[in-house]
């Protein structure tokens, strides 16, 4: 029997839809179905205390949270947010549930594939902490001056919105493009959920790691089905 998925979305609102969509899709035609109940969190409460570095303030939503899901019946809890993993070994020792760590995921992916140097998009605390240290096996390349400085506030304007613009979408484009080019990254790790509204793996004009489909994988291989 498949475990029942407790997804805490809404940070950003695009990131939950894209998750969603790639959950029901994964389970399409499946015995038994998806089981999914969704609590939402705040965007904007994310981003401060991200900017804060407050972990336990943070923690404290997740676990609140987490309790609502617990009472639905959910088996297992997912944060569907890059930038909200910066807080996530400290949610896993105090989550009621098993939580299913994108950061983890992506690590052993890209270890398999034999990556060795990764550039990345995403917040400036994703990007800083390259990746929360989460990708021991490759060295990651971060932006660097307005670079670092345009990607992270078109990153935020977008994640808060739900939709990219046209100069948003130039931003990443340009900011991959010279690691590429200047830095030999062998691709892009897309460090923050909603790139998805920018890129799709195979189709941005270079080799982008698309870590909400590792994730996603990973919440099948875990809640079975």
């Amino acid at each position: 029997m498949a475990k029942h998925i407790g997804l805490i979305g809404g940070i950003g609102p695009a990131a939950t839809d894209f998750y969603y969509r790639r959950l029901i899709a994964a389970y399409a035609g499946r015995e038994p179905g998806l089981e999914l109940t969704m609590a939402h969190a705040d965007t904007s409460t994310l981003l401060r205390h991200l900017g804060n570095g407050d972990v336990a303030g943070q923690v404290a939503v997740y676990s609140r949270l987490t309790d609502r899901l617990v009472a639905a019946g959910a088996e297992c809890v997912v944060v569907t947010s890059i930038a909200g993993h910066f807080c996530i070994g400290a949610f896993e020792e105090v989550s009621p549930l098993p939580v299913i760590n994108m950061i983890t995921a992506v690590g052993r992916a890209v270890e398999a594939r034999g990556l060795r140097r990764l550039g990345i998009l995403g917040t400036r605390t994703a990007m800083l902490s390259r990746f929360y240290g989460g990708i021991p096996t490759a060295e990651i390349v971060v932006p660097v001056g307005q670079d670092l400085d345009d990607v992270h506030e078109a990153y935020v304007a977008m994640a808060s919105a739900g939709v990219v613009t046209v100069e948003q979408r130039g931003v990443f484009e340009r900011a991959s493009e010279r690691l590429v080019r200047e830095e030999g990254v062998e691709a892009i790790l897309l460090g923050g959920t909603d790139l998805a509204l920018a890129f799709e793996e195979g189709s941005a004009g270079f080799p982008v790691i698309d870590c909400v489909g590792m994730h996603v994988a990973e919440i099948v291989r875990f809640a079975g089905g």
